[in-house]
């Protein structure tokens, strides 16, 4: 059965209080997320094992220890998502970095996949699906869909705020699927905007509202 983290650190909260601001600019909004992004992807990748090596320094032998080997990729859905890939690369700078594109379709409300690019060893390779907000959480579910149809078998999912809806969502649709967010919000309103939130996080990143 997937976790479900909420980050109570200090340094998170503090940033996701200037984050929710409706005055922060552009500039800062995005410098948050992605810093939120870094912070977040200690916990996130907490469990990767470990193996002992020893170091050479330049007074004597050290033992040490590194990852064993772990082949990580970071998977925005496009386009918000994409404001959390840089804090993610700068503390991974080796992950491979993969693109989900979805929309809505406007007849059947379902989402619809229209790009997808992965890796080409994606399969051996543990995901960290991020996006700002898990609102319906219909997005997430469906990205994390296509990963499995992919043949991807260890996925997580990585988001800066959630709705209790869309951590149900998850839940139920991917209860092998770990969940990490900063923040559960109240709920969704009417327009499926999660309470209290932050407004739209790919128009407050890219400055397009």
């Amino acid at each position: 059965m997937g976790k479900v983290c909420v980050f109570d650190h200090p340094l998170i909260q503090h940033k996701l209080s200037i984050l929710r601001d409706k005055d922060t600019s552009v500039k800062e909004f995005r410098e948050l997320v992605s810093e939120i992004s870094m912070l977040m992807c200690y916990e996130a990748t907490r469990d990767l094992p470990l193996e002992d090596i020893e170091v050479e320094t330049p007074v004597g032998l050290a033992k040490c220890k590194r990852i064993a080997g772990k082949k990580l990729a970071v998977v925005p859905i496009l386009r918000a998502g994409l404001g959390l890939v840089d804090g993610m690369v700068s503390m991974m700078p080796n992950v491979k970095v993969g693109h989900i594109g979805l929309f809505r379709d406007p007849e059947t409300l379902e989402p619809v996949k229209y790009y997808y690019k992965m890796p080409p060893d994606i399969t051996e390779r543990d995901i960290i699906v991020v996006d700002p907000m898990l609102a319906t959480g219909g997005s997430a579910s469906a990205a994390i869909n296509f990963l499995k149809e992919d043949g991807v078998q260890h996925i997580k999912l990585m988001c800066v705020i959630g709705a209790p809806e869309g951590v149900s969502r998850i839940m139920k649709d991917h209860p092998d699927v770990d969940i990490y967010v900063a923040a559960i919000d109240e709920k969704l309103n009417e327009h499926g905007y999660i309470v209290p939130g932050l407004g739209d996080a790919g128009d407050r990143i890219f400055g397009t509202k």
